[in-house]
């Protein structure tokens, strides 16, 4: 091989994303495990963008399912491909879910998997203050339980992930899940999340909209008047919640499109959501103004 072939050979190992990295939340073992299986294990994907495009902002991507499964793909792979394109750090999370796991164990794994962003922030090039979350669906309603529901670490921890903040820095809710009661919950997600017959006050202490506060994070939704599994009452109680509450907030509704759309990268009337939302992190300054 000459030197010039070895030399463009170089650069292209040198500017290719690293792989992914898959990383246990607890590699000593979870808490509440139920078990030594995959499903006992909640772990979280790494996606690292080229090293030139990073700017330091880092999502953790919560998946749907109903709290019984996992969207990987369309809403884990595909949403770490369209972050790390825009050079942000994408850290895909498998919770663990129902009915085998009940709340708070998904919460658990989820304010970990925003620890563990921030535990590894100078390894990665990520900015802990610019660490968010992004839902869909039931995975939705899982960022939402975050954005309500958080903590600033516990200084004197042995283990030192657990130091860290579990409050994300701004948040993304599509088509989520927000009621766990009727008329407008989904009443799939709350059977796995909490049972046949979960108590009145915490199935009330789950409708996110009535947890909203003044620190909640800025957050982003995205809903179809269309889609008939999650009603998009839920994402209009949340936003009116956080307008009530001070929170930075915009909602984007469309009339056309079911539930679990993803991107939509298929659907023309809507596939340009998603620059709707890059351009209110523009906005958040949680990414750069794009060059003209």
């Amino acid at each position: 091989m000459n030197a010039l072939f070895l030399s463009c050979l170089t650069l292209v190992v040198a500017e290719a994303p690293a792989r992914p990295e898959k990383v246990l939340l607890w590699p000593k073992g979870a808490p509440g495990a139920l078990g030594t299986t995959d499903k006992d294990k909640p772990s979280v994907t790494i996606y690292l963008p080229e090293k030139a495009k990073r700017n330091g902002t880092a999502v953790v991507v919560c998946p749907g399912g109903g709290y019984g499964g996992l969207a990987m793909g369309h809403e884990g792979k595909e949403i770490a491909d369209w972050l790390t394109a825009r050079g942000v750090t994408a850290i895909v999370l498998k919770y663990r879910l129902g009915p085998r796991y009940r709340h708070p164990v998904p919460l658990q794994d989820a304010q970990r998997a925003v620890r563990v962003a921030r535990s590894r922030a100078k390894e990665l090039g990520i900015d802990v203050a610019k660490v968010g979350i992004w839902g869909f669906s039931a995975g939705g309603h899982l960022v939402s339980t975050v954005s309500t529901r958080f903590d600033a670490g516990k200084a004197d921890a042995d283990d030192p992930i657990d130091r860290q903040s579990c409050r994300p820095d701004f948040a993304i809710l599509c088509y989520p899940v927000i009621r766990m009661d009727l008329p407008h919950g989904h009443m799939g997600s709350r059977q796995n999340l909490l049972g046949d017959k979960p108590d009145e006050k915490l199935v009330k202490s789950l409708c996110n909209d009535t947890q909203v506060k003044k620190d909640t994070p800025p957050t982003f939704l995205f809903h179809t008047r269309a889609d008939k599994a999650v009603p998009v009452q839920n994402s209009e109680l949340y936003a009116k919640a956080c307008e009530k509450a001070g929170v930075p907030v915009r909602l984007l509704i469309r009339d056309p499109g079911p539930h679990g759309v993803g991107l939509a990268s298929k659907i023309p009337e809507l596939k340009d959501w998603p620059e709707k939302l890059e351009a209110w992190l523009v906005e958040r300054k949680m990414l750069p103004e794009p060059s003209k």
